[in-house]
Parts: structure tokens; sequence; C-alpha cells
């Protein structure tokens, strides 16, 4: 059987609408991985895989980030990166293969949730752990591990805040929020939540973005000789999670979504 083209792919698993989801699609699908995504699926759209299973094996490659980024120095960061973006690109390909095919699921949209959950908790400890130097000769010292694990925490608790939404409504028997209900009532709230879009700060605990800051930083660290750093980075994403957590709860509080 033919591989089908990228042309005759491209209007069934990209419809209208799928790149410009506020909430549902990353900058890096939008920028480049979507086009990447779309020469992977010919290969793959006239196989017996199946959606779910690109899932399972997306979330395998987002929890591999952890265990990478223990291996010490730039070569350690590089892998992270690399199972992240994996992680990124299956995520892109398991959605295009189900629409593809028209195998969708309820059970495919939940291993995705997981998968994310999964994936950022995973960059986030492993740079903890990373912050401990396991490997060198002088005293682990867990705080950094600790600080890490809080970060992951923290970015797991967000994503559950958002998706809690969405029990709450259903559990109520309301419809599904609109964009619209996002919106803080008060001004105030929705200047603050507004530059906190701008800034994109909170996004540093996501994994992907997560992975990339910490590729950073262990080139900062190679050049200084220490892992100050990566230390620095590890306290400052916990800091991070812990506030953005504390503002998105007060935000969904103080939005329509909950009415």
């Amino acid at each position: 059987m033919s591989r089908p083209s990228v042309a005759e792919l491209r209007p069934v698993v990209h419809p209208a609408g799928v790149k410009d989801r506020r909430s549902g699609e990353h900058w890096a699908g939008r920028l480049y991985m979507r086009e990447v995504s779309l020469r992977v699926d010919r290969y793959l759209v006239n196989t017996r895989i199946t959606p779910n299973q690109l899932t399972y094996l997306m979330t395998v490659f987002g929890v591999l980030a952890a265990p990478a980024l223990l291996v010490p120095g730039i070569a350690g960061a590089v892998l992270g990166v690399v199972a992240t973006q994996l992680y990124l690109l299956l995520d892109c390909v398991d959605g295009e293969i189900a629409r593809w095919k028209k195998q969708y699921s309820l059970g495919g949209v939940y291993l995705d949730r997981v998968g994310a959950y999964l994936t950022d908790a995973a960059v986030l400890v492993g740079l903890g752990l990373r912050a401990c130097d396991l490997w060198g000769s002088g005293r682990i010292d867990w705080l950094w591990a600790f600080l890490g694990t809080l970060a992951a925490l923290g970015a797991i608790l967000i994503k559950a805040e958002t998706d809690l939404v969405g029990v709450a409504r259903h559990q109520a028997g309301m419809a599904p929020v609109k964009e619209a209900a996002a919106e803080p009532r008060s001004s105030g709230m929705a200047l603050a939540r507004r530059a906190a879009s701008a800034l994109k700060f909170h996004r540093l605990i996501l994994g992907i973005e997560a992975s990339l800051l910490i590729l950073v930083l262990a080139i900062a660290d190679q050049i200084r000789g220490d892992l100050f750093f990566t230390r620095l980075g590890t306290a400052v994403l916990a800091g991070i999670a812990l506030v953005q957590t504390l503002l998105h709860l007060v935000s969904i509080l103080a939005s329509s979504r909950l009415r």
C-alpha cells in the first residue's frame, strides 16, 4: 500500500484550528514539530500501530528524561532535551494518527494527560537529582533533590488545577468551560494574568522548556567548573512552581470557570 503524501495528510491530521488552540498546542508544535510529525505520519498511517501505543511510547520517552539528566555534564543535558523532544514528537503523532485512522477514545485522551504529568515531573525531579551531584566525590546534598521534587509537585498541581475544573463542572452537570470564562472577573486579576502570560515565566516548569533551560545551565556550569547554575536554576524553578500553583488557583477561583 502506497504511503500518503504530506499534502494528502495535512488537511486530515491538521484540521483548521489545531495549531491555534490556546492551551492545547505547544509553541514548539506550531513552530516546527507539526511539520516533522507529518513526515513521520507517512510511515505509520498504514501500519497496525495504534494511537494509544504511540501515547505509551511518548510517555516512556518523557519519563526517560529523568535518568538521562543524571548523566554528568552537557551530555546528560543534551540527552534530556532529546528525550523531551521525542516525547513532543510522539505527542503530535499520536493524535494525528488517530485523526487519520478515526480511532478516537477517551482512554487515549486520558493517557495523553498522564504522559504530560509524568514528563513534567520527570524533568524537574531529574534536575534536582542532577544538582545533587550524585557521581561527585563530595557529600551528596539532598536539599537539591527536595527542591526539584517540590518543583515537580507544583508542575503537577498546576495541571491538576486546570483539569479539575472540567471534573467539577461535569459532576455538577454543567457544560465544558468556554475560553471566555477563563478571564478573571476583576480588572486587577485580569491585568496580573495578562502580565504573567506575557512574561511566560510559568512555562519554565514545563518539561520541554525546563529541559532547554537545563541545557543552558549545563553549558554555564561547564564554563564555571561547578554546578552553581544548575543549583540556582533548581531553586528558581521550585520558587516559580510554588508561586504559580497559588496564583493559578486564585486565577481559577476569580474567573467564571466554576460558575
